[in-house]
């Protein structure tokens, strides 16, 4: 794995705006082709194959969580717990996710965390990185078949869908995240499924029929949403969910609400303590002396603090915390000429799909780290 310096493209914004791409350069730079990381193909064969074994691992932990009901650690209410295990039961589908890899100079691959509710940077993924490496170099390759295998799984689901649209929604006010949900869309319609864009602050609640309704008053069957569950329970809307008589589909489906928690972290170590992909994590302290200490449920790398033997390395600010707080054994990202890599690797359906790569100026990875495209090096 190295970084290389380049030339950006000459009115690469244009060229990525044409893409749909216009969140770039919000207040800081977002988009960043002054670089690329080379990866050999043997690193991608690992990246593939860890990728791969931690969704097992995953898969694993939530059957553990729900046969031993240990819902209180996730900070999930009681009565939204029926709903997480009919969802688990009844084997209902998910599309995507992205493991936040570290992966040093050594060829170790450690999982930081696992974003598998509501993971962002899915486009610039997909598509824009593709589109850089046309432009740069089509004679190379990336790990990237996470459109195809989009498109593919979104027909696969098909079967899943309950008889009607399939809704899309996200909040009004963040153009990442219709940017992100208009291009699962697109991708849902390329597989052939009538679909429909409403906003979540749009949705209404029919008391006499006790269902979901879009603007036109058309209830909800099916619905994929980019909204986290943590806030969707912390709303009167979220606990219609349990009165919905349409039994609406959820996409995600709440089974995700486990897996997008860092308390997933130490039922992981608890699970399968020593294992090579895996960093020590605990809901204390415990042993560890160098830590990264993480709300459960903080977005965007906020209210994290970074300790070594006892001195504080970082941290950042925010609103999480009162929710509790899992440390992890310290992790320091490699150093690429002052800049600190992290690799989301996507699992797509129940593959592996290819990886983006987000760095930052320090070791955590926050709302200001940059995007930057990668390839593979024959």
């Amino acid at each position: 794995m190295q970084r290389i310096r380049i030339t950006p493209r000459h009115n690469w914004e244009k060229a990525v705006e044409q893409l749909g791409f216009g969140f770039h350069s919000t207040n800081v730079p977002y988009w960043d082709e002054s670089a690329y990381y080379s990866f050999s193909m043997d690193e991608i064969l690992q990246l593939e194959s860890a990728t791969a074994a931690l969704w097992e691992l995953c898969l694993n932990a939530v059957q553990f969580v729900i046969d031993t009901r240990q819902y209180a650690k996730f900070h999930i209410p009681d009565w939204f717990v029926p709903e997480i295990e009919r969802s688990w039961n009844d084997d209902h589908p998910s599309i995507y996710g992205r493991f936040d890899l570290a992966y040093n100079d050594q060829g170790e691959i450690k999982l930081l965390e696992f974003n598998a509710d509501t993971p962002t940077s899915l486009y610039e993924a997909a598509i824009v990185q593709w589109y850089w490496l046309q432009d740069f170099d089509k004679n190379k390759d990336q790990f990237n078949s996470i459109h195809e295998k989009l498109v593919d799984y979104w027909g696969y689901l098909k079967q899943y869908l309950l008889p009607g649209k399939l809704h899309f929604t996200c909040v009004k006010r963040s153009l990442e995240d219709l940017t992100t949900t208009e291009y699962l869309r697109d991708c849902a319609i390329q597989a052939g499924i009538d679909t429909h864009l409403v906003f979540i602050d749009d949705i209404g609640w029919d008391d006499d029929r006790k269902v979901f309704a879009d603007l036109e008053d058309e209830g909800i069957k099916n619905i994929f949403k980019l909204y986290p569950y943590e806030w969707m329970v912390q709303d009167a809307f979220g606990k219609r969910i349990l009165e919905d008589r349409n039994k609406a589909l959820w996409i995600e489906p709440a089974w995700r609400m486990i897996l997008s928690n860092k308390a997933i972290l130490p039922i992981l170590w608890h699970l399968y303590p020593g294992h090579p992909l895996l960093l020590k994590a605990y809901f204390d302290q415990g042993d560890l002396v160098s830590y990264a200490r993480k709300p459960i449920l903080s977005r965007e790398g906020a209210n994290i603090s970074l300790v070594k033997q006892g001195r504080q390395l970082q941290q950042t600010g925010g609103e999480y915390g009162a929710e509790g707080y899992v440390y992890q054994d310290l992790c320091e990202l490699p150093a690429f000429e002052g800049q600190y890599p992290v690799i989301g690797s996507w699992i797509i359906g129940q593959q592996p799909a290819g990886i983006g790569i987000r760095e930052s100026d320090g070791l955590i990875t926050s709302n200001t780290s940059r995007f930057i495209p990668h390839l593979i090096q024959p």
